[in-house]
């Protein structure tokens, strides 16, 4: 039987992979109706995934990487060649 922190983390995995399954339809759609519904759903999933994660972060279950320095995010800048 999977503990509360398992099933939080399993869930989030399989949000994460619906997110990515969802953009690669939208990208794909041609009919305006089925692309805007699929938009929608996307939008509700992404901001349950994000709902769950505050939770997860709270009780301790997910710890998120440390923010980048503003080194960090130059030097990627640099190398995308961007600025």
């Amino acid at each position: 039987m999977l503990n509360e922190k398992a099933l939080v983390n399993d869930a989030l995995s399989m949000i994460n992979s619906s997110l990515t399954n969802y953009a690669n339809a939208i990208a794909q759609c041609t009919n305006a109706q089925l692309r805007s519904t699929l938009q929608q759903i996307r939008n509700s999933d992404e901001q349950f995934q994000y709902d769950l994660y505050k939770i997860a972060e709270q009780k301790g279950y997910y710890k998120a990487a440390k923010p980048a320095s503003p080194q960090d995010i130059q030097q990627v800048k640099t190398d995308l060649g961007t600025f």
